[in-house]
């Protein structure tokens, strides 16, 4: 299983030009790597223009949202065909800045079933804002991930991608955000609750990638210790230099 690098934009840069000039830099480091898949999820307003400016394929791009219904009077949403339309075969849902504005599993769900629909891949993210010493964070978590790929078959999970984002760790230090050991533990909690859903020989073609406060400097060990299959990442996706040092030791691994 080849490894995925998720660029989460967010809100950022501020222009048109300043995108243009991050994706450039970041697009000739990517079409070098023979063992990483490079997703960029910038922001709507300049999904369009990037994919416009890109004709290889060592580079995807990805919605950083997207809307259940395909059409109508619904002000502000952005349809799966519509991202699709201008080029993004990924769609992130279940962030846990949009579940923060009210999104639901309910929601989500909707959402991850409109892009298998559209033939896009959905990119879900789950995760626990705090953890407590009766381990209900992992019902939590249980119920984001059976909640979210409800009425997903045994044949279209294999399209999914799960990104495990634990909201505590978050915008903080290497030093502080989730160690390589917990990852692992969290990487076979997730494929057991995969396996209560679909037979084993399917959720082990699921990539489970994890999202946390990435840097150069812990990417190396969540990879071996972790034993994820790649990465979503915030923050350092901003830096040309973070950025294409992550991707070089993801293909390293």
């Amino acid at each position: 299983m080849r490894k995925l690098v998720v660029a989460n934009w967010k809100m950022n840069p501020a222009s048109v030009k300043e995108a243009l000039d991050l994706f450039d830099k970041v697009k000739k480091k990517a079409s070098t790597l023979k063992n990483v898949d490079t997703i960029l999820a910038p922001p709507f307003a300049f999904l369009g223009e990037l994919t416009c400016n890109y004709s290889g394929s060592k580079v995807s791009f990805a919605s950083q949202d997207v809307f259940w219904e395909e059409g109508g009077s619904y002000t502000g949403e952005v349809s799966v065909s519509q991202i699709k339309s201008i080029g993004a075969t990924y769609g992130i849902v279940g962030h846990s800045e949009r579940r923060a504005l009210g999104e639901t599993d309910v929601d989500v769900n909707k959402k991850v079933l409109a892009l298998i629909k559209e033939k896009v891949t959905p990119i879900l993210c789950i995760g626990e804002s705090s953890r407590d010493e009766h381990g209900e964070y992992l019902n939590f978590l249980q119920k984001e991930i059976t909640e979210g790929l409800k009425s997903v078959s045994k044949n279209d999970i294999k399209r999914v991608v799960i990104a495990y984002e634990p909201i505590w760790a978050i915008g903080k230090s290497v030093r502080d955000a989730m160690k390589p050991d917990e990852m692992h533990e969290m990487k076979i909690f997730i494929q057991k609750t995969l396996s209560e859903l679909y037979e084993r020989s399917v959720v082990s073609k699921v990539p489970i990638i994890y999202g946390g406060s990435v840097e150069p400097d812990n990417a190396r060990a969540l990879l071996e210790g972790g034993e994820v299959d790649g990465f979503l990442v915030g923050h350092a996706s901003l830096s040309v230099t973070e950025f294409n040092e992550i991707l070089t030791i993801v293909n390293r691994a």
